[in-house]
C-alpha cells in the first residue's frame, strides 16, 4: 500500500535543459519523441500465482500478477466471471512513494487498466461460469509498481495483458450432486478464453510538445495526457485524460494517430510473448 505526494518540482535549470533537448524532436536520453525505452519481460516470476509477468520499461519495473478461485457472480452479470483489478505503489519504488493505504494515483491505475480491459471485453467473462448464477472463476490481477522512471500506465496495462494471455485454468470437477467443486492446479491446459489483445498508448504534453513514455523527470513536467486503450482490430476501446492542461483539436487528431500506431506495435509485440 502507498500514498503518492504531489509531483516533484523540477528546477529551472534542468527544466530548460530538459525542454531545449525535447524541442529537437528527443528524449533526453536521446530516443526520438515517438519511442518507447527498451522493454524487457520475465513470465512467471511468481510461483505461487497462477500467472506473473515483470515488465521492465526502461527503469520503470511493474509486476502484474493473477490469482484464481472460485467465488459468486455479480448479480447483474449471473452467467459471467468476475475481473479485479487492483494496482500498488511499493514504497520502495521511488523516494516519493510513501506507505500507507492506496491514493487517488494507485486507484486511478487500477481504474485505467481495468477499463481498458473491461470496455473492449478483452476476457470472454462469459465463458467463465462454472455453474451459472451460483459459481464462477474470479480473476483476481494485482499490479505492483516495483521501480517508477515515467509511464506507468502502458508498462502496467503491457504486463497485464500478458499475465491474461499466458493464463492457464487449473482442472476443475463439478460433483453433479452436491454441487461441489475440486479445483487441481497441477493440470492447467485451458487458457483463458480471450476474445482480442489489447494495449494502452498514452501521450504527454509538455509546452507545445507531445510525446509518449517519458522518463520519470519528463513526466513531472507534462501539463496533462491522454491514454487511449487500442484494440487489436485497430479500434479505440477508452480514453482516460489526466493533468489540467488542454489539447488543442489538431493535438488530438496527432494524438489518435500516434496512439493507433503504437498500439499497433505494443500488441505485436504482446503476442511475440504469448506465442
Amino acid at each position: 500500500m502507498s500514498v503518492t505526494p504531489e509531483t516533484p518540482i523540477i528546477p529551472k535549470v534542468k527544466r530548460d535543459a530538459i525542454l531545449n533537448v525535447l524541442s529537437k524532436g528527443f528524449h533526453i536520453d536521446k530516443r526520438p519523441l515517438y519511442s518507447y525505452r527498451n522493454i524487457e519481460i520475465v513470465k512467471n516470476v511468481a510461483p505461487n500465482a497462477d500467472s506473473s509477468v515483470l515488465v521492465k520499461l526502461g527503469h520503470t519495473q511493474v509486476l502484474a500478477g493473477i490469482k484464481l478461485e472460485i467465488g459468486q457472480p455479480f448479480p447483474d452479470n449471473p452467467d459471467e466471471g468476475v475481473l479485479i483489478v487492483n494496482a500498488e505503489y511499493v514504497p520502495a519504488a521511488s523516494p516519493s512513494f510513501e506507505p500507507g493505504p492506496p491514493d487517488e494515483n494507485a486507484i486511478e491505475l487500477a481504474r485505467v487498466i481495468d477499463r481498458s480491459l473491461r470496455e473492449p471485453r478483452v476476457v470472454a467473462l462469459d465463458k467463465l461460469a462454472i455453474i451459472p448464477g451460483k459459481k464462477v472463476w474470479v480473476i483476481w490481477l494485482d499490479i505492483y509498481i516495483l521501480d517508477h522512471d515515467g509511464n506507468l500506465v502502458d508498462a502496467s496495462m503491457i504486463g497485464a495483458m500478458l499475465a491474461l494471455a499466458q493464463l492457464k485454468l487449473p482442472r476443475i470437477d463439478v460433483d453433479p450432486n452436491t454441487g461441489e467443486i475440486k479445483i487441481d492446479k497441477s493440470q492447467r491446459e485451458t487458457p483463458l478464453p480471450l476474445n482480442r489483445y489489447v494495449a494502452t498508448v498514452t501521450v504527454y504534453k509538455i509546452e507545445d510538445i507531445l510525446l509518449i513514455d517519458p522518463t520519470a523527470e519528463e513526466e513531472a513536467m507534462a501539463t496533462a495526457s491522454i491514454t487511449m486503450a487500442i484494440t487489436e482490430e485497430g479500434n479505440i476501446g477508452g480514453i482516460q485524460k489526466r493533468g489540467l492542461g488542454y489539447f488543442e483539436e489538431k493535438e488530438f487528431d496527432r494524438i489518435v494517430e500516434i496512439s493507433l500506431s503504437k498500439g499497433k506495435e505494443l500488441i505485436e509485440l504482446i503476442k511475440q510473448y504469448t506465442k
